[in-house]
């Protein structure tokens, strides 16, 4: 190797090592989710899908789409649940009964697209823990996941996780 591309060498590798330059990130993971079948529901779904776009802009990017998409939204008159078929992939159902007992629309858009990105329940009762559900009360309007549901996603997809193909029944 000549001079001229020794010290290039070097000096790329000393400029990376101090942050002057940097490594390309991988490009966000898109999901497609249409929520044309969710009735009442839109604009909740629409907010839940940006709050996870807001917070994990380099791991994933929540799109709609008008026909097939990964993520199903539909609205019923049961409990909010979620079934994954694979990470990314599967259908909601936003159910009315939890709305009509006083929680927050966009909380459960929230709750049920983190079991599409590989969050289980986790029954804390705290406000705090996107995934704790209905168990953190009526009062709760927190849509936002916590750190550690953060980084679970982050892993989820920064990675080779595999999902096992579940249905979320998020009774009270």
């Amino acid at each position: 190797m000549s001079l001229r591309k020794t010290i290039a060498v070097v000096a790329s590798a000393a400029a990376l090592s101090v942050g002057l330059i940097g490594t390309a990130e991988a490009a966000p993971r898109t999901l497609t989710y249409n929520s044309s079948g969710a009735a009442e529901f839109v604009a909740a779904v629409d907010a839940g899908a940006n709050v996870w776009n807001t917070q994990l802009p380099n791991t994933i990017k929540l799109v709609k789409v008008p026909g097939a998409a990964n993520i199903t939204i539909v609205a019923d008159n049961g409990w909010p649940r979620a079934q994954t078929t694979s990470l990314g992939r599967g259908k909601i159902w936003m159910g009315r009964q939890a709305v009509t007992e006083g929680h927050d629309k966009i909380r459960i858009a929230a709750h049920e697209l983190g079991h599409i990105l590989g969050l289980p329940d986790r029954r804390t009762g705290l406000c705090t823990d996107l995934m704790s559900g209905a168990s953190a009360g009526t009062s709760c309007k927190n849509p936002n996941p916590n750190a550690a549901e953060k980084a679970q996603v982050v892993r989820n997809f920064g990675g080779s996780v595999t999902v096992q193909a579940t249905t979320f029944e998020d009774a009270a």
